[in-house]
């Protein structure tokens, strides 16, 4: 199943069922997964590594050197899961350090024109929306949803974390909230994100007492934390909310 113009690399390993379309091109040190789909004019190089049923849509490019003039030169990877779908001229690069990684998990849904950047480290299960981009050493949690907006590097987004439409993100959005506006404030929880997932009722009317307790008191965040911590039941979504803040380096879009 691979076209008569697809360029392969003789030293590539390609799996088993693989789909390579019309001028698509594979480098040296792609390893691609069993059933993976790569649409017309794809480009994966460096060293990357797919897993399994990955999807790839035309004028996608992967795993090339990253676009950081602090690069110097050794061996930088990109490392995919399995089940992700890349649409129409999706980039993403590779780490910028000798020995580091770009990291992408699974059942990721990353839209046209989204950027991924080096060192970033995506969870699975994320939804990017057209034109999405993500700075160097972004990390994403498991289902969050980035709308079309612009994350600075080394920012933080939470597990079901949502970012609103045209959002410029200088600052960490913690979990299981909404972020939106430029620059963007945490709004609300993310309530119809939880409920699609299963969270509990009591795990939503705890952390919505979280959120008014951080971004509506007026507290310092330590002493909203404290406050969290004492008032608010040890639910385990309450505990990797209270994490996840006290670890910001950035602070968190209030």
């Amino acid at each position: 199943m691979i076209h008569s113009t697809a360029i392969i690399h003789p030293n590539a390993q390609i799996g088993s069922s693989c789909e390579i379309g019309p001028y698509s091109v594979i480098g040296e040190h792609v390893m691609l997964g069993e059933k993976c789909k790569l649409h017309s004019h794809v480009v994966i190089d460096g060293h990357t590594t797919l897993g399994k049923e990955n999807e790839i849509f035309p004028f996608a490019s992967i795993g090339l050197k990253t676009q950081d003039l602090k690069w110097k030169g050794g061996v930088t990877r990109t490392k995919i899961g399995d089940h992700n779908t890349f649409r129409e001229y999706v980039t993403i690069h590779s780490a910028t350090s000798d020995g580091d990684a770009t990291v992408v998990g699974s059942h990721n849904h990353i839209l046209a024109y989204s950027h991924i950047a080096h060192d970033c480290i995506l969870g699975s299960h994320i939804i990017m929306s057209n034109a999405a981009t993500l700075g160097g050493h972004v990390t994403v949690g498991d289902h969050a949803v980035i709308s079309i907006s612009a994350v600075h590097q080394f920012c933080r987004i939470g597990k079901f974390a949502m970012i609103g439409g045209c959002s410029k993100v200088v600052q960490d959005v913690p979990p299981f909230m909404i972020a939106d506006g430029n620059p963007a404030e945490t709004r609300t929880i993310n309530k119809v994100g939880m409920e699609r997932h299963g969270i509990s009722d009591e795990a939503q009317n705890a952390l919505k007492q979280a959120y008014k307790i951080l971004f509506r008191e007026g507290l310092s965040i330590p002493n909203a934390l404290v406050k969290i911590e004492k008032e608010l039941p040890s639910l385990p979504e309450i505990q990797h909310l209270v994490q996840f803040v006290r670890a910001s380096e950035r602070g968190i879009s209030k």
